[in-house]
């Protein structure tokens, strides 16, 4: 029973501590988007760049996106109840799936504008914008693709799908204003058309980041299993209790952001019920202790042929 207490104290801390890095990261790129926005918006209307202002809506929809990440944090980190005994870590996935569908958006939105000025040759009424546009693209790059490390950071940290989607959004914003850059720089130079280009090439990017996103979300939202490499580290991990003479079973699936191990082992059929459960037990905690991810394990015991 000590024991047991002693495992619901230290899933309480690691569930605060991922919150806690969750909503600092989160305030802090909010903040980031907010200042970056109103700036991006002034250089917009000031230099009579409309890429700048669409470029300024875009980052508005980054604090939108974020709000989904602290939602889907939030929820994913309740304590398992009576009507969801496993927990809730697949609510951060949805929070995933829901960025990767606004990101698609984003992109297919930039995508569909730019082809159709290809097309049309929607060039003739465009204004020449200034220098200020300019300086605000090359400053939104900058502060986009340190907030998309910053965000990629804690997200690997603390292996949260939802925070990796936000990061990646804020590196599609990164995008958005490189192509920005080259439209301004194009209109600037006689070659309005550039921004268009640069725009396609953009949209190709942002709708790849989306899938990848979706994909891993829904991996992990139907009981995709580990990779093979992590399997063969569990694997190795068992087989070092000097008493584990094989392995009928190994089973894991993804659940969420955590990990669920099935293993059956071998061990001397002349042994006695209490000494099979206590390599049971010992497995269990080699496991539990070596793979931070694995949140459940059950361990079956097999007389040795």
């Amino acid at each position: 029973m000590g024991k047991n207490k002693t495992m619901i104290r230290q899933n309480d801390i690691e569930v605060n501590d991922f919150q806690q890095v969750a909503n600092k990261v989160s305030l802090i790129t909010i903040i980031g988007n907010v200042v970056l926005s109103v700036v991006k918006l002034l250089a917009g209307i000031i230099a009579h760049s409309n890429a700048m202002n669409s470029d300024a809506i875009h980052s508005a929809s980054d604090v939108f996106s974020t709000f989904v990440v602290i939602i889907g944090i939030r929820l994913a980190s309740k304590k398992p109840d009576k009507e969801h005994p496993y927990g809730h870590e697949r609510l951060e996935c949805v929070a995933a799936i829901i960025l990767a569908i606004v990101l698609f958006i984003t992109g297919l939105g930039i995508g569909t504008e730019a082809l159709r000025n290809i097309l049309h040759g929607n060039y003739n009424d465009l204004q020449v914008p200034g220098v200020l546009a300019l300086i605000a693209a090359i400053i939104s790059i900058v502060s986009k693709e340190g907030m998309y490390w910053y965000t990629r950071y804690y997200a690997k940290k603390i292996d949260s799908s939802a925070l990796m989607a936000d990061a990646w959004h804020h590196r599609s914003d990164a995008f958005s204003s490189i192509g920005a850059l080259i439209g301004i720089g194009g209109a600037r130079l006689g070659f309005p058309i550039m921004d268009s280009i640069a725009s396609l090439v953009i949209f190709l990017f942002i709708v790849k980041a989306a899938f990848d996103i979706f994909k891993d979300a829904m991996d992990k939202m139907v009981d995709h299993s580990c990779d093979g490499e992590t399997e063969k580290q569990i694997y190795d991990c068992v087989m070092k209790n000097e008493k584990v003479m094989g392995i009928d079973l190994l089973q894991t699936r993804i659940f969420g952001n955590k990990i669920y191990v099935d293993v059956e082992i071998q061990a001397d059929a002349s042994y006695t019920l209490q000494e099979a459960h206590n390599i049971a037990e010992a497995v269990h905690d080699d496991i539990e202790q070596n793979f931070s991810q694995v949140k459940h394990i059950m361990v079956h015991v097999n007389p040795a042929k």
